[in-house]
């Protein structure tokens, strides 16, 4: 008995060591063999800290860049200022331990390498750099918005890293859940009877207006069950293209322009609604603004996205 159970023992430790330690991962900049539940991840932007914080994880975080954030939103030792971070998306997770690397496109490598990552999570596109560079520091995945899924693979990647994959499966199920609710209450209160079609655009403080075509909000929009109202490229980063004057003021009375602000800087919104197609299209416009700091997309912000656009819509119409 003694020997069957010490047999026992030692084969299921033998099975333990011989258990994996690390996963290799397919991502839209190649591939990368991460080690299984890191414990020091550097996010380099709020896309990829969106999927850190949907699965719990975000008190391992030791790094985060941004676009949106500067010297000034930074205690003397790196970190982001608590003022900075409450009442935005940055309050959704741990950045407790997190210093700041940097802009997104160019994060500052010093800093992350004094960090001893042991992985580094981004959102990418075509041309994007430092790919080799980071990819020396720690193992490095990229997710772009014009690749398949987008925020489902990356969030469903990590999940595997994390042994989070049912908590990932719930999380998208509950975005399809809460559109399909959302839908119905379009439906009922006739909502697209006066709108069937929609377009999402993002006016940037001076430099033009995007038409977005895909992630950016507007497959949450297609999901409550608008059409598209107007054709456009997906020239810039996959996701849409600067829209003309002329192709907005030709849009028909049943299209619902929704308003869809970048943020901080670069929101060109009130120019926009002040300009002459702005003026002309008021009638039929509703603005929707996301949390400060906010990914573009992402399961936390569908959630928040996805009822908050219902009912301004539904307000719009009553």
């Amino acid at each position: 008995m003694f020997r069957r159970t010490l047999l026992t023992t030692l084969a299921l430790g033998s099975a333990a060591l011989a258990a994996p330690a690390t996963l290799t991962l397919k991502h839209d900049e190649g591939a990368a063999t991460v080690p299984l539940n890191p414990t020091r991840i550097v996010a380099l932007d709020e896309e990829a800290l969106g999927w850190i914080y949907a699965l719990g994880v975000s008190s391992r975080l030791v790094g985060v860049g941004s676009a949106m954030l500067g010297p000034g939103d930074l205690t003397a030792d790196g970190k982001i200022k608590p003022e900075r971070i409450r009442g935005t998306f940055l309050a959704r997770g741990d950045l407790s331990g997190a210093t700041f690397v940097g802009n997104w496109t160019q994060p500052n490598l010093e800093t992350i390498l004094k960090l001893t990552p042991d992985l580094i999570v981004r959102a990418t596109w075509a041309g994007n750099g430092n790919y080799a560079q980071l990819s020396r520091i720690a193992p490095t995945v990229g997710y772009s918005e014009q690749g398949s899924g987008y925020w489902k693979k990356g969030l469903r990647d990590l999940a595997r890293v994390f042994g989070k994959q049912e908590q990932a499966e719930k999380l998208i199920k509950q975005v399809a859940d809460t559109n399909r609710a959302g839908a119905r209450a379009l439906q009922a209160a006739g909502v697209f009877r006066k709108y069937p079609k929609a377009v999402v655009v993002s006016p940037f403080k001076g430099g033009g207006t995007y038409l977005y075509t895909k992630t950016r909000l507007i497959d949450d929009v297609r999901a409550l069950g608008f059409k598209d109202g107007l054709k456009g490229d997906a020239n810039v980063l996959g996701v849409g293209g600067v829209v003309s004057d002329e192709a907005l003021l030709a849009l028909s009375r049943d299209t619902l322009v929704i308003v869809f602000p970048p943020g901080g800087q670069y929101n060109g919104a009130q120019d926009f609604l002040q300009s002459a197609v702005g003026q002309r299209l008021k009638g039929q416009t509703v603005v929707y603004t996301q949390e400060a700091n906010s990914p573009w997309a992402g399961p936390l912000v569908s959630l928040r996205d996805s009822p908050a656009l219902t009912k301004l819509i539904l307000e719009k119409v009553k």
